[in-house]
């Protein structure tokens, strides 16, 4: 809705067109023409309306013999949002959600505060992903497990998930659209020299580093970011581009459940005040099946779905075979894209098999016989 402000200098525009929409109609009344049908005992009525004139403010005006309507001219950019055409560059960012945000970047590294619960996941998404990456390695150093992997952390805030990775070797790119979340990560890892030379932050999104990381990275990790981006399907599309063949995408979120409404806005927001209130919107969060559905339809195979709940009592999580909630997902994406043959090759060589078959079996019908 408009703003009290806005409100007044729209209105005092519009009135004032129709002032001088009324006057300028009066004035030039000996001049219009109309086949407007008035039915007797009948209220409505069906104007012609007569092409527009601007006149000298700029004001484009529809004529008609009872009625006149005014558009301002400046008003001649406007869409509807059902005729706006679609970007390509549509960004995956929600504004709303970096205001958020933006508000709490200096809390990251407060163990005890807003984001104590995610310091506390790291007791499970770290190991989770540590031990579905070391799958697809023979070999590892001791103490640096994930030593010669290149991640990409996505909306990476304070870097509470990529020091951690980094501290196992992982060359990790951290990335988040909100600078001063940037700024924050940057400082702690500062403390660090080993972790200085592991981890690089960019204030970005993820649709703009797609061009330049095309195939690069071992990982993606996207831990409770889904819920927050405004075009799931693109997100998950840019991340199968900067993934390289078997490489792996780890995402942790909340499910779109009514418990997950109860439990994770109303009780987590309102009430008991674990989360600000305004952190999660229940309509963008996504159900296990939905989100399977996205990966596997944009070259993502599936290998685990689990679930995680968080006790708010203890401040900790732990594995559950419960999804309701919160669940933690990994996929790897194909190694090969498999591009059917067109059906008139298809038939073609099922033709020419059978064909050979035929014969081969007509040369044992002939060997029997001899």
């Amino acid at each position: 809705m408009w703003g009290g402000s806005k409100l007044s200098s729209s209105g005092s525009r519009i009135l004032e067109g129709l002032r001088l929409g009324f006057q300028r109609t009066q004035a030039d009344s000996s001049r219009l023409t109309t086949s407007a049908v008035y039915p007797k005992n009948q209220l409505s009525w069906i104007p012609q309306i007569k092409p527009w004139v601007f006149n000298e403010n700029r004001i484009m005006w529809f004529k008609s013999y009872s009625m006149t309507f005014a558009c301002l001219n400046w008003m001649k950019i406007f869409r509807l949002p059902w005729t706006r055409p679609y970007s390509t560059s549509q960004t995956t960012v929600d504004t709303s959600e970096v205001r958020t945000f933006l508000a709490l970047a200096h809390k990251w590294w407060d163990e005890q505060g807003v984001y104590a619960p995610l310091h506390s996941m790291n007791d499970l998404r770290v190991p989770f992903i540590r031990d579905n990456l070391l799958k697809t390695v023979a070999d590892h150093q001791p103490g640096k497990p994930l030593s010669g992997m290149k991640i990409l952390d996505v909306g990476c805030g304070g870097g509470l998930l990529t020091e951690p990775l980094g501290r196992l070797g992982a060359s990790v790119v951290g990335i988040d659209p909100v600078d001063e979340n940037i700024k924050t990560a940057q400082h702690h890892k500062s403390f660090d020299p080993v972790l200085d030379k592991r981890i690089e932050y960019r204030t970005c999104s993820l649709e703009e580093i797609v061009k330049d990381t095309v195939e690069t990275f071992d990982a993606v990790v996207a831990s409770e970011v889904v819920e927050h981006v405004i075009d799931l399907e693109t997100f998950i599309q840019c991340c199968f581009q900067v993934l390289k063949p078997e490489g792996s995408l780890f995402i942790t979120t909340i499910n779109k459940t009514q418990l997950s409404y109860a439990l994770g806005i109303v009780f987590s927001e309102q009430i008991a005040g674990i989360v600000p209130k305004g952190t999660h919107t229940w309509e963008k969060f996504v159900s296990p099946e939905k989100l399977e559905s996205i990966l596997e339809s944009n070259g993502l195979s599936v290998q685990t779905v689990v679930g995680m709940l968080y006790n708010p009592f203890s401040g900790y999580w732990h594995w559950s075979e419960n999804t309701s909630l919160n669940y933690a997902a990994h996929a790897l994406k194909s190694s090969l894209q498999e591009h059917p043959a067109p059906a008139e090759f298809a038939l073609k060589g099922e033709t020419e098999e059978l064909q050979a078959e035929a014969s081969t079996n007509t040369g044992v019908q002939e060997e029997l016989k001899k």
